[in-house]
């Protein structure tokens, strides 16, 4: 009993962080932590001793997994370069500063224990995005934080377990280094097959609630099997995240990504408030373990502070060559662009009847091998000529067939949005200043920190050094992280983005009209285009079906359900070609799921 009436109380007093955080301008898991420290310094509150496995198990898993359906997979692909350079790189040059820093300060440490506890300081926390986003931190900025807390975490675990392999066996830096590459492309195949075999599963179940619940095996199914192959379990269950998340739209109805949305917000928010809550109430316990088998916590605070300095110099020193290598890349982009559009609008004249047909066919209709073969050959003779030492002007294109064409056009307008966005959305010496100051431990850290073997020299002193870095950068980076973003006084893209949004809800607007022009309903009911057309400027559906009869309210809503079909699979196609805000083309999929599910509950009264 009393172990429920617990859990009921930290769920409560999770809840209440969420409530009163941004009353007082202060993160949640910030009052979580404060508050777990203050109760296990009580008296009569016995030492919490919890199995780390719990948490890199039970809690790591679907954590990365829904953070990974979330992410926009447009956003990822753009910033996948930066991205995977500060959650790959960023973290083994962290790890090995780190572990040469620890191995010289902390008596009796080899240099492998020492880069494990590189490792385990290493990974950022999401927990910074979500301060970001509240205070209006370009889109670019979060996409690019969100994108390194989803892989940093298995890229330090990863490290983590070859340190630890190579403490016990001895073994080189050399089988580390591969241990490391197998282990990440092993858990990538594992991570795609389960994506995608639970989209197509997912598919066929009819049941929302069901539905859900498939879902949340999903992590593990992921997890697991690349553990027991050696691999990363973590990496697996983010790249099955990042698939489900991609195909989720085409796969799933309204209903089962509505019912996805919500269950997975909640889990989200009560895991990682109680990893939050859980890291205070153990802070105590470590200190009393660490002032009875060393000469006190001095030792571990100092080091600690030390340490995340250091993390904050390392992250500083490599983010801003790598600012400058992105800039120097969208400059590039920029003066290629004029080249790209004139060989786009070539490659448009050339497709012919080929612009008509969907880009993604059925297998039926999809060409030979021998002919798919051909457009291949040719896109790749067309992408020497692009080149800019072989460029000589759009007359000069080699010929081309039309499913080449197509194929080209499509890349290219890709390639001219991708250039576009990034003119658009530039990083500066003041996002890379956020960048740096976001970098955030939490859950990660002091997770991964009690994993370290029982018979691991001074462990209770690793931990403490560990817990203390995650705390401080809590209280410090995640404290003064809202009055940085004010003080670099950023200007947000509102005003474009409005720009933006109307130009999407014309085109939007033309697919509507154009899918009620080809439909037979029109003709059979000429009064259904006006009454769809006051629906789409705003008008309430249910005052223009006032007092029609049945035949022509089917009509109506067939012919809604058609429009929102066709709105949908532009919305799909603007997504593949980054033409629009991936903000704006979620959003305007959320407002298609919401009108589509309340035709389904009208068909079911």
């Amino acid at each position: 009993m009393e172990k429920i009436l617990i859990v009921v109380i930290a769920v409560l007093g999770i809840a209440a962080a969420q409530v009163i955080g941004p009353r007082v301008r202060v993160a949640p898991p910030l009052i979580l932590v404060v508050v777990g420290a203050v109760i296990g310094v009580m008296p009569f509150v016995p030492a919490v001793d919890l199995d780390p496995e719990w948490i890199l198990i039970g809690v790591l898993p679907p954590l990365l997994y829904s953070a990974a359906v979330s992410m926009p997979t447009m956003d990822f692909r753009r910033d996948f370069g930066a991205i995977s350079a500060l959650s790959v790189l960023l973290v083994l040059i962290s790890s090995v500063v780190l572990g040469l820093f620890f191995a010289a300060v902390i008596p009796d440490l080899d240099l492998a224990t020492g880069i494990a506890l590189g490792a385990i300081v290493s990974p950022t926390d999401a927990v910074a995005t979500q301060i970001a986003k509240r205070l209006g931190v370009p889109h670019r900025v979060t996409s690019v934080l969100e994108g390194e807390s989803l892989l940093n975490d298995a890229t330090a675990l990863v490290v983590l377990r070859s340190a630890i392999a190579a403490i016990a066996a001895g073994i080189s830096f050399a089988n580390v280094a591969l241990d490391f590459v197998l282990a990440v492309v092993i858990a990538v195949v594992i991570g795609t097959i389960v994506g995608w075999l639970n989209l197509a599963v997912r598919a066929r179940v009819q049941d929302a609630t069901v539905n859900t619940a498939i879902s949340f095996t999903v992590p593990y199914l992921a997890y697991l099997p690349a553990e027991e192959l050696g691999a990363s379990g973590l990496v697996a269950a983010v790249t099955a995240g990042l698939i489900t998340g991609a195909g989720a739209v085409r796969f799933l109805t309204p209903q089962h990504r509505l019912s996805d949305s919500q269950n997975w917000r909640t889990v989200e928010l009560i895991a990682e408030g109680g990893v939050f809550l859980l890291m205070g109430l153990e802070l105590w316990g470590l200190i009393v373990d660490v002032h009875n088998d060393h000469d006190g916590v001095g030792t571990a605070v100092w080091i600690g502070i030390v340490a995340l300095v250091l993390t904050v110099i390392v992250r500083s020193l490599y983010v801003a060559p790598l600012v400058w290598a992105l800039d120097r890349s969208a400059r590039r982009g920029t003066e290629m662009r004029p080249v790209l559009a004139d060989i786009n609008a070539t490659m448009r004249e050339r497709q012919g009847d080929a612009v008509t047909r969907p880009l993604r066919r059925s297998r039926a209709d999809r060409p030979d091998r021998r002919a798919r073969s051909a457009v291949r050959r040719e896109w790749q003779r067309l992408r020497r000529r692009m080149e800019p030492h072989h460029w000589t002007g759009v007359e000069d294109l080699p010929p081309t067939s039309p499913e080449t064409a197509r194929m080209v056009s499509h890349k290219l307008t890709r390639q001219i949005a991708d250039i576009d966005y990034y003119r658009s959305a530039p990083l500066g010496p003041k996002e890379a200043t956020i960048v740096v100051w976001a970098g955030l431990r939490g859950v990660v850290t002091l997770a991964a920190a009690q994993t370290l073997p029982s018979d691991t020299p001074s462990r209770s002193l690793l931990v403490l050094i560990a817990f203390v870095v995650a705390a401080a950068s809590l209280l410090c980076q995640g404290g003064t992280l809202a009055w940085l973003i004010r003080a670099l006084r950023i200007t947000d893209d509102s005003e474009d983005r409005a720009k933006e949004h109307a130009r999407l809800r014309a085109q939007l607007s033309t697919t509507a009209q154009r899918t009620l022009a080809g439909s037979d309903l029109t003709k059979r009911y000429p009064a259904l285009r006006k009454r769809v057309e006051q629906l789409t400027r705003g008008a309430d559906t249910e005052d223009y079906l006032v007092g029609v009869n049945m035949k022509f309210r089917s009509a109506f809503e067939q012919a809604r359900r058609e429009i929102i079909a066709a709105q949908r699979a532009t919305l799909l196609r603007m997504r593949d070609q980054g033409t629009y805000h991936s903000a704006l083309l979620e959003q305007e999929l959320r407002q298609l799921d919401a009108e589509e599910i309340s035709l389904d509950l009208r068909a079911e009264d």
